[in-house]
């Protein structure tokens, strides 16, 4: 007799992803080939060396528990080895005893290395994003400690279509109704880290995840914070969803993780477009090389695309002249975009991170501001 339906479709899950970081190893060049150097925290897949090592970042809950006891299954039977990473964030009384519980709950199933890495949770735009910045910032140094090859992370299709709704609910762009992928780097675009982590979840929804744990007999923790309707994540989970289900019907949740597929599919050949856009308007600055943090433009190539092409190219130009990307809005990027369609002579626009857009002549000049 075969494991329950929801423990084999986690399992299932995990070993497609499981195989995509087996031929990602595979991939890299190792030390001997062409004397390429090897990437600290990128290992590659060699015969004289060690397995590749997957993590799992755990916090306990229901989704995580039931991804790492996945991992743990089917990590040997494809030759990798199988660890596990949980984070306290401090943020609650007995946080620190928490993290060990899941710790030894982690090491019963047969996970190394387990690291318990407790943060601090600085101030963001919210307690939401710095929590996360602070936790991919921990999961980042974990996997450069270890060595890792990849982390997985249990977010679930129900978290894939909060994140799209929540997208909605900002009046974002496709990129953003895009949710998660399936596949992304290193916050910090950290050389060697593009393809670091693993949403193995995306099309399994959380009930099914809970179901694994509990046939498993798998002891989960339910974050309080989830619950908590001071959060915006919360209230969409308990509130919006449960209402569009009611009001809509039943496929909401589907309908919303298919238009992140879509949408992320329209992102990906916009943003190629872009990149290729960009690179024919692009001008180095007189009298010196490309510096990171002047970006100028000829404006007559940029007047000629679409505008979705064309505000593409002018975000990615100020987030690369140094205005931070989560505080980089539409809004902003529209106002830049009239300095190229409706130029009236205006003058220099201030951009967040102290970064300022100008017109001069037939190009657009996009730099830290000297102010």
């Amino acid at each position: 007799m075969g494991p329950h339906p929801a423990v084999a479709a986690i399992r299932l899950a995990v070993r497609r992803a499981l195989k995509d970081v087996l031929a990602d190893s595979a991939a890299r060049p190792t030390p001997d080939q062409d004397g390429a150097a090897a990437v600290p925290g990128s290992p590659s897949l060699r015969a004289d060396g060690p397995a590749p090592l997957v993590l799992v970042a755990c916090s306990g809950g229901a989704d995580s528990m039931a991804l790492a006891s996945a991992l743990a299954f089917e990590a040997p039977r494809l030759g990798l080895r199988a660890g596990a990473v949980t984070v306290d964030h401090g943020l609650q009384d007995g946080s620190a005893a928490r993290a060990r519980e899941v710790a030894d709950r982690l090491a019963a199933l047969g996970l190394a290395p387990i690291e318990s890495v407790a943060v601090t949770v600085g101030r963001g735009p919210g307690p939401e994003a710095a929590a996360r910045d602070a936790r991919y910032a921990a999961l980042d140094a974990a996997a450069v400690r270890t060595g890792a090859a990849a982390i997985l992370l249990g977010h679930t299709r129900d978290d894939q279509a909060e994140t799209v709704l929540l997208g909605l609910a900002r009046g974002s762009g496709t990129r953003s109704l895009s949710g998660m992928a399936a596949v992304s780097g290193s916050l910090t675009g950290e050389p060697g880290a593009e393809r670091r982590y693993r949403r193995p979840f995306l099309a399994v929804d959380r009930q099914t995840a809970r179901k694994a744990c509990l046939v498993q007999s798998l002891p989960v923790w339910d974050d309080p914070h989830n619950a908590d309707p001071a959060f915006t994540r919360s209230r969409v989970r308990h509130e919006a969803m449960p209402t569009l289900e009611k009001a809509l019907g039943k496929g909401v949740t589907e309908a919303l993780a298919r238009t992140a597929q879509l949408s992320r599919d329209d992102a990906d050949a916009l943003d190629a477009w872009a990149a290729e856009a960009e690179s024919r308007a692009r001008i180095s600055p007189p009298g010196r090389t490309r510096q990171r943090e002047t970006v100028v433009l000829d404006v007559t190539p940029l007047a000629a695309l679409p505008p979705a092409v064309r505000r593409r190219v002018l975000r990615r130009a100020a987030i690369e002249a140094g205005a931070p990307a989560g505080s980089l809005f539409a809004r902003h990027v529209e106002e830049t975009d009239r300095l190229i369609t409706g130029w009236r002579g205006q003058r220099a626009l201030n951009l967040p991170g102290r970064v300022e857009a100008l017109r001069q002549g037939g190009t657009l000049v996009i730099r830290r501001s000297e102010s």
